[in-house]
C-alpha cells in the first residue's frame, strides 16, 4: 500500500475486487451464494458507535384539570396562529410590507397587557413565541418553493405545544411541564440527556402524544454477510430475492365497509350537535387504528431486513405518479415511501447499505439466469419461461433476483456491459433453432403457438 494513501481505500479495493467477482459469478447462473460469500470477509465497521439525533414519541394521559388547561392553551395558540397570519397576510397585501415573527412578538408582548387578551399571559410564554417561530419557518419553505402558502387552522384537528424547560425532575424519570406539572406516561422515559424542547399534541381521535428529540449513541449490529434484494408489490407487499413473499396487510381495505358505516352515520348527524362531535371521534379513532397497524407491520418487516442483511437493494418507485392511476387506494394502503423511508434510517443507524436500483431497469423481463430480455410482459402474466435458456421464473423473485444482481453491481462499480453472456454459454444453436420468434421476444407463447395461461 502506498505510504500517501488514505487508509480505508485498500478497504474498499478489497470490496469491489470482491463485489465484481461475484456479479460475474452470479450472472453466469451461480447461486448466488456465490457473491454473498465473496463479500463476506470484505465488510468491516468502525469501531467508534455511531450518534444519531433520535426522536421519541410517547402517549400521555393528562388529568381533567390537565386536559381543561390543554383545550384553553390549544385555542389560545390556535387563535395566535391565525391573527398573526392574518396580520402579515394583510401587511403585505396592502401596503407591501414583510413582518417577521420578531415584530409579531412585540404586538404580543402588548396584547397581554390588554383587558381583551389577558388570558394570553396564563399560557407559557415559550409556546407562544414557538407558534411564531414555527410561522417564520413555514413562510421560509414557501419562499423556498418546499410547501405550499401557511394555511389557517382548525379546532378539528387538534393542537400542539411546544415548551421549553422540562424542570430539575427528568433524571427522576418524571416529565414535568411549565405550568402543567407532572404529566402522566404510557411508559417510562428513556435513558437519554434532559431535552431542550418537548412537544404535546392532541391528534383528531382526542389522544395525546409527547415528542421530544435527543443525540444518542447506537451499537452497530454484527455483520452477517447476507444480501437481498427487495420487489413491492400490491398483491404480496414484499418479495424477497431467497424466494419469501411477504402479505399486504391491505388494512385500510379490510376496514373499508366499517368507516363506510361509520361515515354514513356522520353525515347524517346535525351540524354543531354534541352527537356530531362524538361520532368524528369513532371516524378519526378508525382512521387512527388503521395508520398505527400500517405503521406497526411496516415497522415489523423494516427492523427484520436490517437486522438480517447487510446489504438492501430496492426499486427506486414513483410512488406520486403511480399513485395516480386506477390502483390508488391500494398503493396509499400499502405505503411504499413509508417503507423506503424507515428502511433508509434504520440502515443509516445500524451500519447497513441501502441501494436504490434505477425505477426504468427491466427487473420483471429481464432473466435473471442468462440476461435474456423479453420486449413486452404483460401485467398479469405472472410465471413465464425464459425463451433463451428454458429457466421458469416467478415474475416477483425474478425481479427481486434482478434487483439484488443490479445492487451488487452498483456497488462495484461494474459495468452493464460485462453482464452479458456470451453466446453459446447456455444456450446453444440447436436450442436457438427451436425457439419460435414470438416467443423469444416474449417469453408468453408456447412451442406450439398457444398463449400461455396465467393466473392472475
Amino acid at each position: 500500500m502506498d505510504g500517501n494513501e488514505p487508509a480505508g481505500m485498500s478497504h474498499l479495493r478489497r470490496m469491489t475486487r470482491a463485489s465484481q467477482f461475484g456479479v460475474a459469478r452470479a450472472r453466469a447462473g451461480r447461486p448466488a451464494a456465490c457473491f454473498k460469500a465473496a463479500l463476506r470477509p470484505a465488510l468491516r465497521y468502525h469501531a467508534c458507535m455511531p450518534s444519531v439525533q433520535r426522536s421519541y414519541r410517547i402517549r400521555a394521559f393528562p388529568n381533567g384539570a390537565q386536559r381543561r388547561f390543554l383545550d384553553r392553551w390549544f385555542g389560545a395558540s390556535r387563535w395566535l396562529w391565525n391573527t398573526a397570519l392574518d396580520i402579515r397576510s394583510a401587511a403585505y397585501r396592502e401596503c407591501g410590507l414583510k413582518l417577521t415573527g420578531i415584530d409579531l412578538s412585540r404586538w404580543l408582548t402588548a396584547w397581554k397587557r390588554t383587558d381583551q387578551h389577558e388570558w394570553l399571559a396564563a399560557i407559557p410564554a415559550t409556546c407562544l413565541t414557538q407558534i411564531l417561530r414555527d410561522q417564520d419557518r413555514a413562510f421560509s419553505n414557501f419562499f423556498a418553493k418546499r410547501a405550499k402558502y401557511p394555511r389557517f387552522k382548525r379546532r378539528a384537528t387538534g393542537g400542539s405545544l411546544r415548551f421549553q424547560g422540562v424542570g430539575t425532575a427528568w433524571s427522576k424519570e418524571v416529565l414535568v411541564l411549565p405550568k402543567l406539572g407532572p404529566l402522566k406516561l404510557a411508559e417510562a422515559l428513556p435513558d437519554v440527556s434532559k431535552p431542550d424542547m418537548v412537544t404535546l399534541r392532541q391528534d383528531s381521535a382526542g389522544r395525546y402524544w409527547v415528542s421530544f428529540s435527543a443525540e444518542v449513541e447506537i451499537d452497530l449490529l454484527p455483520v452477517t454477510g447476507r444480501m437481498i434484494g427487495v420487489d413491492l408489490g400490491l398483491t404480496h407487499l414484499a418479495t424477497l430475492s431467497s424466494g419469501e413473499k411477504v402479505a399486504a396487510g391491505k388494512h385500510y381495505a379490510n376496514r373499508l365497509r366499517y368507516l363506510r358505516r361509520q361515515q354514513r352515520c356522520l353525515s347524517r348527524r346535525q351540524k354543531g350537535s354534541k352527537r356530531r362531535e362524538k361520532q368524528k371521534i369513532r371516524v378519526a379513532r378508525a382512521h387512527a387504528k388503521i395508520a398505527d397497524t400500517r405503521s406497526n407491520s411496516l415497522h415489523e418487516l423494516t427492523t427484520r431486513l436490517v437486522r438480517e442483511f447487510d446489504v438492501i437493494c430496492i426499486e427506486d418507485l414513483n410512488v406520486k405518479a403511480m399513485a395516480r392511476g386506477m390502483h390508488a387506494k391500494s398503493i396509499h394502503d400499502a405505503a411504499f415511501s413509508e417503507f423506503r423511508r424507515q428502511l433508509t434510517y434504520k440502515a443509516n443507524w445500524y451500519g447497513r447499505t441501502v441501494i436504490a436500483v434505477d425505477r426504468w431497469y427491466p427487473s420483471s423481463k429481464l432473466c435473471s439466469g442468462c440476461g435474456h430480455k423479453l420486449d413486452e410482459l404483460r401485467l398479469d402474466i405472472r410465471r413465464w419461461k425464459c425463451p433463451k435458456c428454458g429457466r421458469e421464473h416467478d415474475r416477483d423473485i425474478n425481479a427481486a433476483q434482478n434487483i439484488l444482481a443490479d445492487g451488487i453491481r452498483q456497488i462495484a462499480g461494474g459495468d452493464p456491459r460485462c453482464m452479458r453472456v456470451e453466446p453459446g454459454s447456455t444456450c446453444t444453436e440447436e436450442t436457438r433453432a427451436q425457439v419460435p420468434g414470438d416467443e423469444a421476444r416474449s417469453g408468453q407463447i408456447h412451442a406450439s403457438g398457444t398463449e400461455r395461461e396465467h393466473a392472475i
